[in-house]
């Protein structure tokens, strides 16, 4: 789905055209859309809509507009391109990626061709910008004033890209090409003297000098006729030029020369400015070999060394610097951007100037504005082999007007930010810096403190490297503290790290240390990413999905999406599997420690999110099955929720969130929700049944606790059930029976009759367990005739399935037979688990009865429905089963 404002106002998706409807409910869209994600109140809507004085019941009006407007969305699928149109009081926020709207497209290519150094990149650029256009700026809205000024901005916009454009195809000498360009846009506006001016000099330039001056007359009686005023400035200077150029100049009256630059002095010095070395650079072998590759690979390369706070970006450039000094005969430029840091950036003239003064050139002759010092900068490097370090930058637009010229110089980059535009527009290369590896932290460590204290304790040394994270700068400030404790050992100083309250604290001396240098990564954050970064410290795991993200800092997936790219290009988060993202362990201390500043909704936010994901989440994974909560009452509705298409989808959620999951049951019981916390113990029952000895105990224990805290009979008789079924299942009998004889009565009590079914199950099948095959008989019996009573399908299957396994041990295997062949009736064809382990009871009563044939087509088919499930345990059993069959076992 994309937006058109460029032309006539429309939806545009794979179909084509959207149909809007009235010519006001289009131009409600336009409004909307000239300010994307940005509240518009009813006044400023009012305004737009109405020329004149507006109905009675003008806002009822644009509710029905906005109302039909969104449901037209909806039914066009705009949630999944993260659109929303949301209102916020008396006002109304268009949500969207701004990159679906064609007026942001043109812009960000208008802005983009700016800083191109080639003139064919900037007529590439423009020309797809331009191409944006398909009419009238606006066209089919009311003809309000702050539309029509609207319009006539953007069609400024698109006049001066028309202008850049022929200019661009001027510096590559194509006049001609420039002239037929600003030829139909001086038709259509007339009195636009830069359009007039430019094309004169273009069709002067491209040999048609008579047409150039007759446009200059036209241009000039027109202003004339129309305003009543004469040409202006850049009218007159073009018609000058026109006429030098047209008449043969003589050598006494030549006109006087544009004076340059001074060149440089016969003997140029050669500047140096890099700071001093690092010491104890340890290291970096594989990253320096890849600057080496990334700045010999080709004329005049950017290199672009990223990384997060602390990794030692600076120390790495400088030692590379220093390495291959003499790479770079002509000097070594450097320049501290301090694009994170609490003391301002300096502008790029600043940086210039001392460039310039380095390079030679007097303070008297440094130019005054900063686009002629960069002029000057790329003139006096052009042909020389100059290194230039531009430390700690926070844009690429702080980096471009910075970069020398010619193609013998490199320019060695570092920012905390990953800097996609400086890759996209000047071919940067990037190196990135990760934590270091334990042997290197430990050469770190050693650098300060010492081989041989490194070497009396190395399991220690290899402990503090872990909890610092493998960052450099944790390490050396790990270091410099045990410098000046001679008497402390490595693992004093782990045993104190190891307290993750006071680890980022432990990790600052003076002015230097690692929440300061998050805190100035943070700082420089847009306020969205860093409202996310606040709200990530409330995560109960460590890691996270875009739904997860959304429901910490309430907005939407697609947004959250977009905030979680920022933090990992500010390197804050790395993306551990496609969809995931982890911040590594000292920034998630950092974020917690922000926690405090964060949404105080967040945290409920995240446990309703797991609820009504978890339900999801169940109902794909055991298709049928009865839910196992009814949500609070007060539950908030997520923004939206991850869809899962088949069984294994919902696994691997379980799988990727258990930890998540876990640290949610105890901070809902810590906040008093234990209304919450009995049902996010609860919820990842189809993956405790599929891994059921995986230690499930403690979480099921924490959650019965605050069932019993909340006093919900229905919720102890389920958490009971599975909690004594696992007990089972871990050899704990006595302990998974004082469960299961109450959940039973407890669900009876609480009038839930599919919860007493699978009790009963339970409780049965653990008895059969341990030989009290008679009570067990009559129990599963019970629950047969509970689970008819209710008519629920999934619970029918599962109580005729335990029957008949109990069957199966007593030796009734024609009443085992009956029992599947019912549930078989009865099972969902989307429950391929059920289904197959419905053919491996079938084939063993078949087999019972010496019917082996059909019992091993019953154990072939449960082999392949197992497997395509991926129900491995199953698959396993069937094979097993159909190979004792064929040995006459």
């Amino acid at each position: 789905m994309e937006f058109r404002l460029l032309g006539s106002v429309a939806v545009v998706t794979e179909s084509g055209d959207v149909p809007l409807g009235p010519v006001k409910r289009a131009t409600l869209l336009a409004v909307l859309l000239l300010r994307p994600n940005t509240p518009v109140s009813v006044d400023r809507l009012t305004e737009a809509l109405w020329e004149q004085e507006p109905p009675l019941h003008f806002k009822t009006v644009v509710q029905g507009h906005v109302s039909r407007l969104r449901a037209l969305l909806a039914a066009h699928g705009a949630r999944e391109y993260g659109i929303e149109l949301a209102t916020h009081g008396a006002a109304y926020e268009l949500q969207l990626p701004e990159s679906l709207v064609d007026a942001h497209r043109f812009e960000e290519l208008v802005g983009l061709a700016r800083v191109q150094r080639q003139p064919a990149d900037t007529v590439r650029m423009l020309r797809e910008a331009l191409a944006c256009w398909q009419g009238p700026a606006l066209t089919g809205t009311v003809r309000s004033g702050p539309l029509e000024a609207a319009a006539a901005g953007l069609e400024d916009l698109r006049l001066s890209a028309v202008e850049a454009l022929a200019e661009a195809y001027g510096q590559l000498g194509e006049h001609g090409r420039a002239a037929a360009v600003l030829r139909t846009e001086a038709v259509a506006h007339p009195l636009r003297e830069s359009l007039a001016a430019a094309l004169m000099l273009a069709l002067g330039r491209s040999g048609r000098q008579s047409d150039a001056l007759n446009w200059y007359h036209r241009t000039r009686r027109l202003l004339s006729d129309e305003l009543g005023v004469d040409p202006g400035e850049a009218l007159t200077d073009a018609y000058a030029t026109l006429l030098r150029a047209a008449e043969p100049v003589e050598p006494a009256e030549a006109a006087e020369p544009v004076t340059a630059p001074a060149p440089p002095p016969a003997e140029t010095p050669v500047p140096e400015l890099l700071p001093r070395p690092p010491r104890g650079f340890t290291g970096r072998r594989a990253e320096l070999a890849a600057l080496d590759a990334a700045v010999g690979g080709g004329d005049a390369p950017v290199c672009l060394v990223t990384g997060p706070a602390g990794v030692g970006k600076t120390a790495f450039a400088l030692h590379w610097a220093y390495r291959r000094r003499a790479g770079f005969p002509d000097g070594r430029l450097f320049a501290d951007l301090r694009g994170f840091s609490d003391t301002p950036a300096p502008d790029a003239g600043t940086v210039l100037r001392e460039f310039l003064l380095a390079l030679g050139v007097p303070a008297q002759r440094v130019p005054e504005t900063a686009a002629a010092r960069g002029a000057l900068f790329r003139s006096l490097t052009e042909g020389r082999r100059l290194l230039v370090v531009l430390d700690n930058a926070r844009s690429s637009e702080q980096v471009r007007p910075l970069l020398p010229g010619g193609d013998h110089c490199a320019t060695l980059v570092t920012s905390r930010d990953r800097l996609g535009g400086l890759v996209a527009s000047d071919a940067a290369r990037p190196v990135p810096l990760g934590h270091l590896p334990a042997a290197d932290s430990a050469a770190l460590l050693a650098s300060v403190l010492g081989e041989d204290r490194i070497a009396a304790e190395p399991e220690a040394a290899e402990r503090l490297a872990g909890l610092c994270d493998g960052l450099p700068l944790a390490l050396r400030v790990t270091a410099a503290r045990l410098a000046g404790r001679p008497q402390w050992t490595l693992a004093a100083m782990g045993h104190e790290l190891a307290d993750e309250q006071g680890r980022l604290a432990l990790l600052n001396v003076e002015d230097t240390g690692v929440s300061a240098a998050l805190r100035l990564t943070v700082q420089q954050l847009p306020e969205p990413a860093a409202r996310m970064f606040r709200a990530l410290g409330l995560h109960t795991g460590s890691d996270l999905d875009r739904f997860t993200a959304s429901a910490l800092a309430g907005t939407t997936p697609a947004q959250a999406s977009a905030d979680l790219d920022r933090l990992a290009a500010a390197h804050l988060l790395t993306e551990s599997v496609p969809g995931r993202w982890t911040p590594h362990d000292l920034v998630r201390l950092y974020a917690r420690h922000l926690a405090p500043q964060a949404d105080p909704e967040g945290l409920r936010r995240l446990l309703d999110h797991y609820l009504y994901t978890g339900l999801a989440a169940d109902a794909a994974a055991e298709p049928g099955s009865q839910p196992c909560y009814a949500l609070p009452a007060d539950a908030h509705r997520p923004a939206a929720t991850p869809e899962f298409e088949d069984r294994a989808a919902a696994l691997a959620w379980y799988e990727a969130e258990r930890a998540a999951l876990e640290g949610a049951v105890a901070a809902a019981a810590a906040l008093g929700l234990h209304d919450r916390a009995w049902r996010l113990a609860l919820v990842q029952w189809p993956l405790m049944l599929w891994r059921i000895t995986d230690g499930w105990t403690p979480l099921l224990e924490a959650g019965l606790a605050s069932a019993e805290l909340v006093g919900d009979l229905d919720a102890q008789s389920r958490t009971r059930a599975l909690l004594g079924w696992i007990l089972h299942e871990e050899g704990r009998d006595t302990e998974a029976l004082v469960h299961l004889e109450q959940a039973p009565v407890l669900a009876a009590a609480a009038g839930d009759t599919i919860s007493e079914a699978i009790a009963y199950v339970n409780l049965g099948a653990v008895l059969n367990g341990v030989g009290e095959m008679g009570r067990a008989g009559e129990l599963m019996s019970r629950a047969v005739a509970l689970a008819d009573r209710t008519g629920h399908p999934a619970t029918q299957v599962l109580t005729l399935g335990h029957l008949a396994r109990h069957c199966l041990t007593t030796g009734r295997y024609a009443a085992a037979l009956a029992h599947t062949a019912r549930a078989a009736e009865l099972v969902s064809p989307h429950a391929a688990v059920g289904r197959a382990e419905l053919q491996i009871v079938r084939g063993e009563a078949l087999a019972g009865l010496g019917r082996v044939t059909e019992a091993a087509d019953q154990f072939r088919s449960a082999t392949r429905a197992a497997a395509a499930a991926g129900f491995t345990e199953g698959s396993e059993r069937a094979a097993e089963l159909l190979s004792r069959l064929a040995a006459g076992r």
